[in-house]
């Protein structure tokens, strides 16, 4: 069954949203780009280090182990581990350390690209939030200009009409984020 006419995207809208799914793949491919060979690896091992059958990989290597050092010490053979298995204990130690060595660096790198990320949804918030204030602010002046709507004054779309500024509302992200609602009033009254 075919979409009904009304429903399909106009050609502007399906250009804007094939620049737009564009520009996030070339972020992306960018970001990927920049990954060296090492943290490569090193996010290849975080993720094999990640998968469930690593868990029982782990547990089997321990209990072989111990069972290897407990079967030759049964059998009169000089173990190469003896309990409290010193060796074992220095390799589970080991892989720890490198495990969250691993697990570290891929988290840098993640939350690296998600600042990148939180940066530009607080640009593209405070860009909506300034064309809606545009919007409403037309909207009050054609109703305004129209003679068969009554005047009247309409105190939430007055306040609305202003967008909030940017220094401000920084300011109160850098603050911890407690004043922000205040910091809008502000905005608003500096806009007046």
């Amino acid at each position: 069954m075919k979409p009904s006419p009304d429903l399909l995207p106009l050609e502007s809208e399906r250009d804007q949203i094939t620049q737009n799914l564009e520009a996030i793949l070339e972020f992306y491919t960018r970001e990927d780009l920049k990954i060296s060979h090492s943290q490569r690896v090193l996010e290849h091992l975080s993720h094999i280090i990640g998968q469930p059958i690593f868990v029982g990989f782990i547990l089997l290597f321990v209990t072989l182990w111990i069972l290897a050092s407990l079967t030759l010490h049964a059998l009169g053979v000089a173990e190469f581990d003896p309990a409290p298995f010193f060796w074992l204990q220095g390799i589970v130690g080991l892989g720890a350390l490198l495990t969250a060595t691993v697990v570290l660096t891929k988290q840098n790198r993640l939350a690296k690209l998600a600042e990148q990320r939180a940066h530009l949804d607080l640009k593209v918030t405070l860009l909506t939030e300034q064309k809606a204030a545009k919007l409403i602010d037309l909207l009050e002046e054609l109703r305004r200009d129209l003679p068969n709507v009554k005047n009247r004054h309409d105190p939430e779309a007055a306040a609305l009409q202003h967008s909030m500024s940017p220094n401000l509302v920084l300011a109160a992200l850098d603050e911890g984020g407690g004043n922000a609602a205040s910091a809008e009033g502000d905005a608003a009254e500096g806009d007046a």
